[in-house]
């Protein structure tokens, strides 16, 4: 059932403090920062829940808004997000809150933690919809962090929180983890506007047409099911080789992963291996590519990268790439 919270925020106050330099003029005159918990990090997942924290041009909240919504599949990681089938079957469907979204995104810059899988949510929401989403910017909160270099041990929202004193109540729920994330981005706003420093803003293209048909050969669909697995088949495909910067991935390619990530370690497996790729446990000569958060981390895996020179990319880079992976070339 949607839930109209639309509220001011007390518990986000302005600190006083001595007078702060001038605000750089070019920064947004709005942010809505966003959190959606959906079923799954594949095209074809959906969202189950979404929130929204307005803020204004200096990061004082305005108001907040959350609703629950019907994926009309199965709600997948429910240990994660926790919204059952039976929780879901009385939420409205997403062209039903489209409206009310549209409102609190217009005209700002949407904020998230690994921005790029909120807005790519949202944005194959609107277009399954018919609709195109209201957003010409986002802000990933952790290219901020990373932009300010905040000392944080790793990229997860939780040690951001823990960073600047914030309690988390109650992870993976969207509406709480949008206020986590509304009560951090403020001081990190105005530590970057302290020291001039330019805002990681990237524009967003929003999608005009949809189709829930995978583009790819090898894309797994799942329409009516989600069952978490370890144990995955084979890639299908052979080992193109490394990943060239600046290139796309291509099916078969060998992606290992270090280090914490601000999503679900298997979730984000899981949406490699159904586009294509092999997931490696470990980094040899033959690894196309290694994701970590942590590149100067004294890892194995990264230690053993450095010496083979296999390229190395962030979560939110890769995610980025997964957008788009290259079909296996022809062996005909």
């Amino acid at each position: 059932m949607l839930e109209d919270r639309t509220a001011a925020a007390p518990s986000i106050a302005p600190q006083p403090g001595p007078p702060a330099p001038a605000w750089p003029p070019a920064y947004p005159q709005g942010y809505a920062v966003v959190d959606v918990e959906t079923t799954g990090l594949a095209r074809d997942d959906r969202i189950v829940s979404a929130a929204v924290y307005r803020l204004d041009a200096r990061g004082d909240v305005e108001d907040h808004w959350y609703t629950t919504v019907n994926p009309e599949r199965d709600p997948g990681p429910v240990w994660i997000h926790g919204l059952t089938s039976e929780a879901l079957a009385d939420a409205p469907l997403f062209p039903e809150i489209a409206d009310a979204l549209s409102e609190r995104l217009a005209d700002r810059v949407l904020v998230a933690h690994n921005a790029v899988f909120d807005w790519s949510m949202i944005a194959r929401e609107y277009a399954r919809a018919g609709r195109t989403a209201p957003v010409r910017q986002r802000l990933c909160t952790i290219s901020l962090s990373k932009e300010l270099g905040l000392p944080l041990p790793n990229h997860k929202l939780e040690s951001l929180a823990a960073h600047y004193g914030v309690v988390q109540q109650r992870a993976h729920h969207a509406l709480d983890d949008a206020r986590v994330l509304a009560e951090a981005f403020r001081p990190s706003l105005h530590l970057a506007a302290d020291g001039g420093v330019r805002l990681p803003l990237l524009a967003c293209q929003p999608l005009t047409e949809w189709s829930d048909t995978p583009r790819t050969i090898g894309y797994q669909y799942r329409p009516t099911s989600w069952r978490p697995s370890r144990k995955r088949p084979a890639c299908p495909y052979p080992n193109p080789g490394r990943y060239e910067p600046g290139a796309p991935l291509v099916q078969g390619m060998r992606v290992a992963f270090s280090g914490d990530t601000s999503v679900d370690r298997e979730l984000l497996e899981d949406r490699a291996f159904d586009a294509g790729l092999h997931i490696a446990t470990s980094v040899s000569r033959l690894t196309s590519l290694l994701v970590t958060n942590d590149p100067e981390a004294a890892t194995s895996k990264t230690v053993k990268a450095r010496s083979f020179g296999t390229p190395v990319v962030d979560e939110a880079a890769f995610m980025q790439l997964l957008q788009d992976v290259a079909p296996a070339p022809s062996s005909g």
